[in-house]
């Protein structure tokens, strides 16, 4: 692993975690008449895929245990520079179907590191 990749994985970890917290019992309608939440919440999302961007530079051999990272520099890219495409209900999709997925593989990348 390269010096810089632990710490791209707990930034990816840390936002994660705060969006998973963020969300916990809500819904997306809860979401949806929340400004400050999805706000936070694509804030995080963008750090995930710039952190993820920059892995894929640094450190190819770990990127490629992520799944999906084409796709989550690509949805970093709609949040930052399509800001008007954002469809709350695919962001809601996103955070119930594959975070929990991700959060996993981070973690066993950072524990297989200690």
């Amino acid at each position: 692993m390269q010096p810089k990749s632990p710490k791209l994985l707990v930034d990816i970890s840390d936002a994660v975690s705060f969006i998973l917290e963020s969300t916990r019992n809500k819904t997306l309608e809860d979401y949806r008449q929340d400004r400050q939440m999805r706000q936070a919440v694509e804030r995080n999302f963008e750090i995930i895929g710039e952190a993820v961007n920059r892995l894929t530079r640094i450190d190819p051999a770990i990127a490629s245990r992520i799944s999906s990272t084409a796709q989550i520099i690509a949805f970093r890219n709609v949040l930052i520079h399509g800001y008007d495409l954002i469809n709350d209900k695919e962001v809601w999709q996103v955070i119930t179907n594959s975070l929990s997925k991700l959060q996993a593989e981070i973690l066993s990348l950072l524990s297989a590191e200690t």
